[in-house]
């Protein structure tokens, strides 16, 4: 007999078989006779065997999958060797890169708890993770250039649904993270592959729009910003779907809210608050602040999480340099839905955000065709981590600012100005 876990029946099953459908259809777009690499939590096992029919449905030549589970992961910080925090699995990720040389498509499952390493030593955690994005490289790379179809999606895992609803039972409170993913995800109407369509149409048109615009560089001002980023030389706006150099057109993220292009890695000036917490590795980073000087940070402070904050910037040189500006509205449906959630993939869709670190091959004009010498002499940054942080807010205003120094105004607190 099969023993359901308590939090899987707080998941309702009609829907998280739409989230399943529209991550192959959607978010994949996979094509007959793609291969599939999934990663994900064990806890998303019921999610993973939704995607794995869809996709099998669609066509798909083998769909492989490898789970990460919290207590393995624990157990190495508890009882690993000093040394084991400066290995990773290379051998995994050259595999993925090969799958992926060879037309494979990417799906993520998101959903781990985002306080597993809360409390372990950060010195630990900091080397892990330049290890593990050292060996991943090459796999990364396949992916943030874009060579492929890829997709990310949640589940609600009970860790993590505690972490956004700590004062509900846990089965409730997986059953309210879940229907917001699936609220956040569009996949709670009746036709979610026409919603999806109609909501690539929107960012479409704002992307246009700043693409037509040809701006040289951004000005944000609210409490505690005054911030300008130049953009990357023959940069490009991209939102909702996108077309891979493989050719298929994919939805990265889902959800999203984003427009985003590629700042010029030497031209950001100014200081820049956070209007949002970031969850980082089981550190919760508040109130950052920080000051650019010829784009690159030159000091960083935050009443939470700085010392894992300055680890992170350490990392190497590309570390304190950006590598995306994205605009989001404060009016988007995760931001009017209040919840925190501690996962990067919905909490920088509440908001405009920048990212440390790599920037995107994609988001310049001709991008498939440039060299990363290419992307590096128009401005593109190169770094081995990529991460988002909040920025926006209904107090923040942005101009766009034309290369003979007109200005358009953007947005008007937290909303497009168009």
């Amino acid at each position: 007999m099969t023993i359901v876990p308590t939090f899987q029946t707080a998941v309702d099953p009609q829907k998280l078989e739409k989230l399943a459908e529209t991550a192959v259809k959607v978010g994949l777009r996979l094509e007959p006779g793609q291969d599939l690499v999934i990663t994900s939590p064990l806890a998303a096992l019921p999610l993973v065997r939704l995607i794995t029919k869809h996709a099998y449905k669609a066509g798909a030549g083998i769909v492989s999958t490898f789970y990460s589970d919290e207590d393995a992961t624990l157990a190495r910080y508890q009882y690993a060797s000093d040394a084991s925090f400066d290995k990773a699995t290379g051998w995994l990720y050259e595999g993925m890169a090969k799958a992926y040389e060879q037309g494979a498509a990417r799906l993520a499952i998101a959903g781990d708890n985002p306080m597993m390493l809360a409390g372990q030593d950060p010195a630990k955690v900091a080397r892990a993770n330049k290890a593990n994005s050292m060996a991943y490289k090459p796999a990364l790379e396949k992916i943030a250039n874009f060579d492929i179809n890829w997709n990310i999606i949640s589940y609600p895992n009970p860790a993590w649904a505690k972490q956004v609803f700590p004062d509900l039972p846990e089965e409730m409170a997986v059953a309210k993270l879940a229907d917001a993913i699936f609220a956040a995800s569009r996949v709670d109407v009746a036709d979610p592959i026409t919603a999806w369509a109609d909501h690539n149409a929107s960012l479409n048109k704002r992307s246009t729009w700043l693409n037509d615009e040809r701006f040289a560089a951004l000005h944000f001002v609210g409490p505690g910003t005054d911030l300008t980023v130049g953009l990357a030389d023959d940069h490009e706006w991209h939102g909702g779907a996108s077309t891979a150099k493989n050719g298929i057109t994919c939805n990265p993220n889902i959800p999203t809210e984003e427009v985003f292009t590629t700042p010029h890695a030497l031209k950001v000036e100014g200081h820049v608050s956070s209007t949002k917490p970031l969850s980082h590795q089981g550190t919760l980073i508040d109130e950052i602040q920080v000051r650019f000087e010829g784009g690159r940070i030159v000091e960083a402070r935050a009443s939470k999480g700085e010392e894992v904050l300055n680890k992170v910037l350490d990392t190497d040189e590309g570390a304190r340099r950006l590598g995306e500006v994205a605009l989001v509205p404060h009016s988007s449906p995760i931001s009017k839905s209040g919840i925190l959630f501690y996962n990067t993939l919905f909490d920088e869709n509440a908001s405009c955000h920048i990212a440390l670190g790599q920037c995107y091959s994609k988001c310049f004009l001709d991008g498939a065709s440039l060299s990363q010498d290419e992307i590096k002499a128009k401005g593109g940054n190169s770094s081995l981590i990529h991460i988002d942080w909040m920025i926006g807010s209904d107090k923040v205003d942005i101009d766009g600012i034309k290369p003979d120094g007109a200005r358009v105004p953007v947005m008007r607190k937290g909303e497009w100005a168009l």
